[in-house]
């Protein structure tokens, strides 16, 4: 592979982890490895609770180069859907601008990790959907989901998702996996990769700030 693109099944599951992960254990296999997302938002949020911007965090995995505007096009104060963050600031997201940067990034590397934005079905603009973004730059998909209760509905769906626009799904990972998971998320686990007809992959508890701690995660 050439890359992934990296969704989950809903905001908050663990997407930027998972996709730096994936950018720096390529990296320390001597990939040249470029990230980009095609919007980044709640930088207020960020900002007030000293959390460094999902951007900069892919930058920093990736011992990428890049600048912010050639990883994230598009960055916005209020932590909700890029569509509305845009017409909050009086501007709208221009499909065009992420097709050029995207290929741009990927470009620029021999591996690129593309995240995407909340679910896959985020809406980009109301006509443009990171599902139709994901479409376009065309790489194997990686679902990010969490190890627990309702897991298998919300991963099961968006898999389904990702395959009916025709993409591959190259991996499922649960986040956070404990050292120890209970009886239901090993079920969870088994459950989607035998109704998914996907690998599972698992990743533990990890410092977001400390990447020589970082467990490979090869796919």
């Amino acid at each position: 592979m050439d890359g992934v693109f990296v969704t989950g099944t809903g905001t908050e599951v663990g997407k930027t982890v998972v996709a730096g992960v994936i950018a720096r254990t390529a990296a320390d296999a001597g990939r040249r490895v470029t990230v980009f997302k095609p919007a980044v938002s709640g930088l207020d949020d960020a900002a007030r609770d000293g959390v460094m911007p999902d951007h900069e965090h892919l930058r920093m995995a990736a011992r990428s180069e890049q600048s912010d505007d050639e990883i994230a096009p598009y960055r916005f104060g209020p932590a909700v859907s890029p569509h509305l963050a845009a017409a909050l600031e009086g501007a709208e997201v221009e499909a065009e601008r992420l097709r050029t940067a995207a290929a741009s990034a990927r470009a620029g590397g021999d591996f690129c990790v593309c995240e995407g934005v909340g679910g896959f079905l985020v809406p980009l603009r109301l006509d443009y959907l990171v599902r139709d973004f994901a479409v376009e730059v065309g790489l194997p998909v990686v679902v990010v989901a969490s190890p627990g209760l309702g897991t298998i509905n919300h991963t099961l769906l968006t898999v389904e998702a990702v395959q009916s626009a025709g993409l591959k799904v190259a991996a499922v990972v649960l986040t956070p996996w404990r050292p120890e998971p209970t009886s239901m998320e090993a079920s969870n686990l088994e459950a989607i990769a035998e109704l998914g007809a996907t690998a599972v992959h698992t990743l533990g508890y990890l410092d977001p700030g400390d990447p020589a701690g970082w467990p490979a995660l090869a796919l």
